[in-house]
């Protein structure tokens, strides 16, 4: 379907986002991404950023990524970047938008069982990992 055509939804089909034509599968799709959820994170923690504070808050991400990351999220409506031109050079923030602080939120529980966590998995991860290995 060309871009410049909005998609018709059918608004008395339930959404599943298991059902692979559900409209709600690419929007998990674009969340589920590590550099999306790390994105909320730091935005979440720290309001406004610029683009080097998100990029020096979100370790290992390329700015390539970070780019694509950003654009992604203003797209799907979760952040806004805003430009003040009367700078020298001209100063682009990052925030996000309500919607955006909610999904962010909701991020922070799995942020933090993965914290809690991690030793258990990385242990699984090796015992899985002894009991297959040859």
């Amino acid at each position: 379907m060309p871009q410049d055509q909005p998609q018709v939804i059918d608004t008395y089909r339930p959404m599943d986002i298991l059902d692979a034509a559900c409209p709600s599968r690419d929007v998990f799709v674009d969340l589920a991404d590590k550099w999306v959820l790390l994105m909320l994170v730091s935005l979440r923690e720290r309001n406004v950023q610029r683009y080097s504070e998100l990029q020096r808050s979100v370790g290992g991400i390329s700015r390539k990524m970070l780019s694509q990351t950003l654009r992604t999220l203003e797209r799907d409506g979760l952040l806004l970047r805003s430009v003040d031109a009367n700078a020298t050079p001209p100063l682009v923030q990052y925030s996000l938008t309500e919607l955006g602080k909610e999904i962010a939120e909701e991020t922070r529980v799995l942020c933090n069982w993965t914290q809690n966590r991690a030793n258990q998995v990385r242990a699984a991860r090796s015992a899985y990992d002894e009991r297959t290995a040859g």
